[in-house]
C-alpha cells in the first residue's frame, strides 16, 4: 500500500516523496476510494506517493509535517462524502457514527475539512503548492448553498486557498498537473488543463486566452438576490452537460478583483482508460495500521464492482452528474472478470458479490443513437420529463455480462447492490420491449437478494415533477410486474421503495395524501429521509431560493425544522 509513516518512507527506502494527499477517510486501498484511487494512478506514473488518512488538527499539527515537504504539491480531500453530510443530518444534528473511520466512530475529521486542511497546509509549509479535489471540492467550485450555516458560500479555492482545485472524477488532470509541476511550468501553462478551476486576479488575460467563456454572476450579485443565484445555477447546469463546455468564470465582487476560473471537463474516459484505472493493484483491504478495526463502508463494498461511472437520470437532488458527468463511460467485460479473480482471491471472500454496478446499476453502455445530437444537447436528464428518443437504452451489454459473471465457478451469486432506474425498462404501457422484460426477469430470478429497492421518492406528481422523477403510477407498474414475476417463479422477494420528505415543492398536504395511499396501498416503508440540501444540486437552489431555476417561477420549501420534522412523520402514520 502507499505509505502513511515515517517508518513506512523510510522501509522504502525514500528520504521524501514526491506528492502526499491527505484524506478525512481512513485510508482504503479500493477503487471505491477516491484518496486511494489518485495514489495509485499517481504511482502508477513513477510518483512517490504517500498518503496521511483523518490527520489530527487539533494538536500541535504532527500529523501534518511527519512526512516533511513533498518535492512537488499536497492533494487534499475530504474523503468519500462531504464533511458536513459526513457529519449532521437533515436536522442540523451531529450523526453518532461514520462510516469511513475506523470502528465507525465519530469525530475523526473536521466540519469543512477541506478547508481547515488546506490553511493548515498553507501554514506549515508556505509556498509548497495545494490541489484539492474530491466530493467536497468538487461540488463547492463555485458559489453554493450551504445548508448547516444557512447561507451562501464563496468557490471553496476563494475560502481555503487552495492553488487549484480538480473537479469530477480526478485522474487525468491530477496526472496532468503533476506531470506541469514536476516540469516546472508557470501558471500560464498550468491553468490550460481541462477539469481544473483555480482563483486569479483580474480577467482580462482569461479574454485573450480563452474563446467564448461563460462569465457567470458575481458570488456577491448571488449573495444580495436569490433570483440571481438561481439564474447563476441554471446557466452553470445547462453549460456542464454540454460535450462542448465553455469556460466558466466567475467574479467574485469583491475589492481584490478576484474571479474562480473553471476550465471545461476531459471528455468521458474510454473504455481502455477506465479499464487502466480498475487494473491498478489495489488490494481491496484498508490499511494495516488499522489492525483489527473494522470499517464499516469497506464491509459493506469490498466485493463490490463498479461496471461504469456517469448518471444521464438528472435528479434534481442528486449530485452524480455533476460530478461524475452525464455521460456514460463504461468498463469492458475482460476488465470486469480481472477485477473479480483479484476480489475472490481474498481469504474473506465466500463467492458473493455484493454489487455489479455503478452510479445507476442498470445504465451500463448505455448512451445516444446520434452522437451529433448529443453534443448539441442542453437537456439536464435524459429520462425526464420523457424519455429522450435518442438514448439507447439496450439492457443487451449488461445481460450478456451478468450471464458471463453468473457462470464464473468462483462466483455463487452476484447480487445488484446499487440503485435501477425502472423507466429505463418500464412506461405507462408496461415494458418497453422485450429485451426490457428479459432484464427485469434475469434480475428478480438471480440478481436480487431477496429485496429489491428502488426510489419513487413520493406519490404526488406536483413533487415528483420538481424532483424530476417519473409518477407514482409507474412505480405501481412495477410494483405489479415484482409480483406478478415473484408468483409465476415461485420467489419470495420484497420490493423496498425509498421516499423523501420535504422536498422543495412538497407541502403537508402532499404528506397527507402520500400517508392515504400508503395506508389503501398496503406500502410499508423502511426506506426513508428528510430532505437535506447538499451543495450543486438543483433541490438546494429551490429550498434556499424559493425559486424552480427552470422556469423562474416561485416555489414552496419547507425552512422550518418542526414543521420538516412533522412532514418526515406522515411516512409512520
Amino acid at each position: 500500500m502507499l505509505p502513511t509513516s515515517r517508518k513506512e518512507l523510510d522501509t522504502l527506502g525514500y528520504d521524501n516523496v514526491d506528492i502526499i494527499l491527505f484524506s478525512g477517510d481512513a485510508y482504503v486501498d479500493h477503487p471505491s476510494f477516491g484518496p486511494a484511487v489518485i495514489g495509485r494512478v499517481l504511482e502508477a506514473q513513477g510518483y512517490r506517493v504517500a498518503i496521511v488518512p483523518q490527520p489530527n488538527w487539533r494538536d500541535d499539527l504532527r500529523d501534518f509535517t511527519k512526512l516533511g515537504k513533498p518535492r512537488l504539491f499536497f492533494g487534499v480531500s475530504a474523503g468519500n462524502m462531504d464533511s458536513m453530510v459526513n457529519h449532521y443530518t437533515a436536522a442540523r444534528r451531529l450523526r453518532s457514527n461514520d462510516a469511513y473511520t475506523p470502528g465507525g466512530n465519530s469525530g475523526m475529521r473536521p466540519d469543512y475539512a477541506v478547508t481547515v486542511y488546506t490553511r493548515i497546509l498553507r501554514q506549515l509549509f508556505p509556498g509548497v503548492p495545494v490541489i484539492i479535489g474530491g466530493i467536497e471540492a468538487s461540488l463547492r467550485r463555485l458559489t453554493h448553498y450551504d445548508y448547516w450555516k444557512d447561507e451562501l458560500f464563496p468557490s471553496i479555492l476563494a475560502d481555503s486557498g487552495a492553488d487549484y482545485l480538480v473537479y469530477g472524477m480526478g485522474e487525468r488532470p491530477i496526472v496532468e498537473l503533476a506531470a506541469g509541476l514536476r516540469a516546472k511550468a508557470g501558471p500560464q501553462v498550468l491553468r490550460e488543463i481541462p477539469q481544473i478551476a483555480y482563483l486569479r486576479r483580474g480577467m482580462p488575460g482569461v479574454k485573450t486566452s480563452r474563446e467564448g467563456a461563460v462569465i457567470l454572476p458575481s458570488y456577491s450579485a448571488c449573495r444580495k438576490d436569490k433570483a440571481v443565484f438561481a439564474r447563476h445555477f441554471r446557466m452553470i447546469e445547462e453549460q456542464a452537460n454540454r460535450e462542448n463546455s465553455p469556460v466558466l468564470i466567475e467574479p467574485q465582487g469583491n475589492e481584490n478583483d478576484e474571479y474562480v476560473v473553471v476550465n471545461p471537463p476531459f471528455p468521458p474516459a474510454t473504455t481502455e482508460e477506465l479499464d487502466a484505472v480498475y487494473d491498478l493493484p489495489f488490494t481491496y483491504k484498508a490499511h494495516w495500521r488499522y489492525k483489527n478495526k473494522q470499517i464499516p463502508a469497506l464491509d459493506m463494498i469490498q466485493f463490490s464492482v463498479c461496471l461504469h461511472r456517469g448518471c444521464f437520470g438528472g435528479c434534481s437532488f442528486c449530485t452524480i452528474a455533476a460530478h461524475q458527468g452525464k455521460q456514460i463511460s463504461s468498463r469492458s467485460t475482460a476488465s470486469v472478470l480481472r477485477e473479480i479473480e483479484r476480489l475472490s482471491a481474498l481469504e474473506n471472500f465466500k463467492g458473493h458479490l455484493t454489487d455489479l454496478g455503478g452510479p445507476t446499476a442498470n445504465m451500463y453502455r448505455m448512451h445516444g443513437i446520434n452522437r451529433e445530437q448529443c453534443a448539441v444537447c442542453r437537456r439536464t436528464s435524459c429520462l425526464f420529463p420523457n424519455r429522450c428518443r435518442n438514448l439507447d437504452h439496450s439492457h443487451a451489454p449488461l445481460l450478456a455480462l451478468y450471464k458471463t459473471v453468473r457462470d464464473l465457478p468462483q462466483i455463487k451469486k452476484a447480487t445488484i447492490g446499487s440503485g435501477i432506474r425502472y423507466d429505463l425498462f418500464l412506461d405507462r404501457d408496461g415494458f418497453l420491449d422485450n429485451e426490457s422484460e428479459a432484464y427485469f426477469n434475469t434480475l428478480l430470478e438471480h440478481h436480487v437478494s431477496g429485496r429489491l429497492k428502488v426510489a419513487p421518492e413520493h406519490t404526488e406528481d406536483n413533487v415528483l415533477k420538481y424532483m424530476h422523477k417519473p409518477s407514482f403510477e409507474l412505480y405501481r407498474k412495477l410494483s405489479a410486474a415484482f409480483y406478478a414475476c415473484n408468483k409465476n417463479r415461485g420467489l419470495k422477494q420484497q420490493l423496498i421503495p425509498y421516499f423523501i420528505s420535504s422536498h422543495p415543492g412538497c407541502t403537508l398536504k402532499d404528506m397527507e395524501r402520500l400517508s392515504a395511499k400508503f395506508a389503501k396501498e398496503g406500502i410499508k416503508v423502511e426506506q426513508v429521509q428528510d430532505f437535506t440540501p447538499t451543495p450543486m444540486t438543483k433541490s438546494s437552489v429551490m429550498y434556499y431560493s424559493g425559486i424552480d431555476p427552470d422556469t423562474g417561477e416561485k416555489i414552496f420549501a419547507e425552512r422550518n425544522m418542526q414543521k420538516k420534522a412533522l412532514q418526515k412523520e406522515s411516512f409512520f402514520r
